[in-house]
């Protein structure tokens, strides 16, 4: 017996001989990273592979992987290239609160043979939350005997970002009775005061409204305000006071939501309104105002949610005291959370070996790592393995543990081992926690890989993030250790002219697929590949599966404007005759969407219009149409914009103008002719033979006309020359007139003469006017005002 125990401790101090021997390259050195927060996922953290000194084969073959003592995949290593990447959006406000500097631990695990590195990943803030107020409306009552120079404690903002994107000043709006006097709490926080810069008067002025604007010290920086009541009030002369000045207490974190907490309460000499006490928190930020709530009239503070010491210890919130007559003072409250044993201990499994060769001894089987959320004894931890099994617990570094094998093993007599952790924490009452690790003794390899399924379908949304992780093919072996060990990876396409080593990605160990680059609905819809799964055994065998991956399509082409166009030079003008009628055809706007499915399917809106009422569109296919008469008080020119967009989610949308002109003054073959209502005429052919004559002595008076014309515009010539007005040019006489005689708003035949700005360069009418000046004397008493009237209607301006 004597010689068998000697034997046994010769074999232990062997064992921990080796055990040392191989965590001795255990880096203990420590990696330092950093990150801006809300970076994209599949963003460049640092490339492990250079910084650790080892090749990318080496990085892959010893099997490096990323651990994080949160327990969540914050990073992600590409074997492949040896980079670390973002695989999930980092928020520093969720991750760390006001924690500065805010830092995720984490470990690098290389195996064959076993090496740690510990590493930090720093998050740096950004300036993305603007200051904002908790309340609406901050309310304040202020005796009129207030002296100059007083000051009123007001409510502060609050921004979660830190460092300089924190809050920077508050400013006050112009006013002749207050300024803002900030206060530096020495922590980093400041607090605005309103200081009375003149005296009030209850009398003169017995209301005020103020707005309070808060600035960050961000780039740019962001805003937030709120409006400040102020009632003026008669005099009050005593404040309140409190019975201490500092208030503490202590709660265990299990109290029950609506507990009091404490009692505060103060006094006020004064009688009446003056000696009424109202109680409040003071620079309360929302995670005080989330836990406790005051009452406020008998001060009374209870919780309002549930206490957790592992995520706040303690508490400190300002109390506010205020009477009737806006008198107040205040008291510190600080809450201390009494920590019980509510957690039990994390085991965390950061590597195993699932099969062990069953001819090799002392054999790591698993690292794994625990921790207690909880303090003191509550957060003391025990850990061990069952007594009747060959395997013991190995101390690495803090809160690590390695699993090894004892001795050889016989894969004969038991082929399977399931090996229970126990981890028990030192609190009252002790919490226990246990992990269970299966342990297959490795055979030949007799079994193919094969996968859960022949015919794979994946599905990706088109404009996808890069490195976008699209689905997971699985295969099994029923063999075990490295027999059952599958390495997955993309076979060659059939079609040489799909490009697969740039559309998708396999990852070896999972079968995880990832979209390299982003896809686009419109260029490719489908696409097939095989992906393939071999195991490790010797000789290797392997299987194949067939992936079809379809490509969904997003919302991401606003509609196109084909008609009217709105890049040309001149804007589009559509005419419109002042005799149309209702739901006459203006225009139609085209448009289209390449898009498909509802993200294609366009409704026409219009948005604003010169006359609102007189046009509309359709919604399905953009025609624009008037929807009443037109009367002689309608503008001449109208600008129409309307709004053309799609059915997706979220829709787009793209505008387009619209110019229409009223004219009443060109032929208009393309308008139906008003019915005539024959019982308002009461002879026809009267009414015909005084057109004929009308028509007849025009004729003749046309004729008269031209006669004269060529006196009265030699004379307008060299008037106009002398006079230095406008300049007629030397050229063809007819292409200086405007025939406007097809008109038939129009009582009689007339030609304007267009006479163009000189310098300007641009088209627009300066004046019109007859040519004949002895047809508008003639007519001078009767036509004056229909004449002045046509003026204006052409005197619009072609741009």
């Amino acid at each position: 017996m004597g010689t068998r125990r000697t034997l046994t401790l010769w074999k232990r101090q062997v064992l921990v001989f080796f055990v040392f021997l191989g965590l001795s390259r255990v880096s203990t050195g420590s990696l330092h990273y950093s990150v801006e927060e809300e970076t994209e996922i599949g963003s460049f953290v640092a490339n492990l592979a250079r910084d650790l000194g080892l090749g990318v084969v080496e990085l892959s073959s010893r099997e490096a992987r990323v651990v994080s003592d949160d327990n969540k995949k914050h990073l992600h290593l590409n074997l492949m290239t040896g980079d670390m990447l973002l695989s999930e959006r980092l928020d520093r406000e969720e991750l760390c609160d006001s924690i500065q500097p805010c830092v995720l631990p984490f470990q690098v695990v290389l195996e064959n043979p076993l090496q740690f590195y510990q590493a930090e990943l720093h998050v740096t803030d950004i300036n993305d939350h603007s200051p904002t107020f908790l309340d609406k409306e901050i309310s304040i009552k202020i005796p009129e005997s207030a002296t100059i120079g007083s000051t009123f404690l007001i409510e502060n903002a609050q921004d979660l970002d830190i460092g300089s994107n924190s809050l920077h000043k508050y400013s006050i709006s112009p006013n002749s009775h207050f300024y803002i006097k900030i206060n530096d709490s020495g922590n980093g926080k400041i607090y605005p005061e309103l200081v009375l810069d003149r005296a009030l008067d209850h009398e003169e002025e017995s209301e005020l409204r103020l707005t309070l604007t808060a600035l960050d010290g961000g780039s740019p920086p962001r805003s937030g305000t709120i409006s400040i009541f102020i009632k003026v009030l008669d005099i009050n002369d005593n404040a309140p006071e409190f019975a201490q000045s500092f208030y503490e207490v202590q709660v265990p974190e299990d109290m029950p939501i609506g507990s009091s907490i404490i009692a505060i309460s103060a006094k006020d000499l004064d009688l009446g309104n003056y000696g009424i006490i109202s109680y409040s928190f003071l620079h309360a930020p929302e995670s005080i105002r989330k836990t406790f709530n005051i009452n406020p009239t008998s001060g009374e503070v209870n919780l309002r949610s549930l206490l957790d010491f592992e995520v706040i210890q303690s508490y400190s919130v300002n109390i506010q005291a205020t009477d009737g007559g806006g008198l107040s003072a205040k008291c510190t409250l600080s809450v201390k959370v009494l920590d019980i044993n509510d957690n039990a201990p994390e085991v965390t499994i950061s590597s195993i070996a699932k099969t062990i060769p069953e001819n090799a001894s002392e054999t790591l089987v698993a690292l794994f790592s625990v921790r207690d959320q909880d303090s003191g004894d509550n957060g003391r931890i025990l850990c061990s393995v069952q007594d009747d099994l060959p395997f013991i617990l190995k101390p690495t570094f803090k809160n690590f543990f390695t699993l090894l094998s004892e001795k050889a093993l016989d894969r004969e007599s038991r082929a399977e081992y399931n090996i229970t952790i126990t981890a028990t924490d030192l609190g009252t009452p002790r919490l226990t926690t246990q992990h269970t690790i299966t342990v297959q003794v490795s055979d030949v390899n007799d079994n193919a890989p094969a996968f859960t399924q022949t015919f794979y379908t994946l599905f990706v949304q088109e404009n996808n993030s890069p490195a976008l992780h699209i689905g997971t093919i699985s295969a099994t072996d029923s063999d075990s250790g490295s027999n059952a060990r599958i390495i997955y990876s993309l076979l060659p396409a059939h079609d040489p002219q799909l490009a697969l080593d740039s559309l998708i990605s396999i990852n070896a160990d999972n079968g995880q697929l990832f979209a390299l680059r982003a896809l686009d609905y419109e260029a490719l819809q489908t696409f097939e590949f095989r992906v393939g799964a071999t195991d490790q055994g010797s000789p290797a065998l392997s299987s194949q599966a067939l992936v079809r991956v379809l490509v969904l399509d997003a919302n991401d082409n606003a509609p196109f404007v084909l008609y009217p166009l709105q890049n040309a030079s001149a804007p589009c003008t559509e005419l419109l005759p002042r005799a149309a009628e209702p739901g006459y055809l203006v225009s139609k706007v085209v448009a289209v969407d390449s898009d498909s499915g509802q993200n294609s399917w366009l409704s026409f809106q219009l948005l604003k219009a010169t006359e609102p009422g007189l046009f509309s569109v359709w919604a399905h296919n953009g025609e624009v149409r008037t929807s009443r008469l037109l009367s002689e008080r309608d503008a001449p020119k109208h600008r129409l914009l309307l709004l053309v967009k799609d059915n997706g989610d979220p829709p787009r949308s793209a505008s387009v103008t619209l110019h229409v002109l009223l004219v009443d003054g060109f032929s208009q073959p393309y308008l139906p002719l008003p019915e005539v209502v024959r019982d308002s005429v009461p002879d026809e052919d009267a009414l015909t033979l005084y057109l004929v004559i009308a028509l007849v002595s025009v004729s003749l008076l046309f004729l008269m006309s031209l006669l004269l014309f060529v006196g009265v515009r030699l004379c307008r010539r060299a008037r106009a020359a002398s006079l230095g007005g406008c300049s007629v040019p030397e050229g063809h006489f007819p292409g200086h007139l405007v025939d406007v005689s097809g008109a038939e708003t129009l009582s009689q035949n007339y030609q304007y003469e267009v006479c163009l700005m000189g310098g300007t360069g641009t088209n627009e009418f300066k004046f019109l006017k007859p040519v004949i000046p002895s047809l508008q004397l003639h007519e001078a008493s009767s036509n004056m005002q229909e004449n002045e009237n046509f003026r204006n209607s052409l005197g619009f301006n072609f741009q």
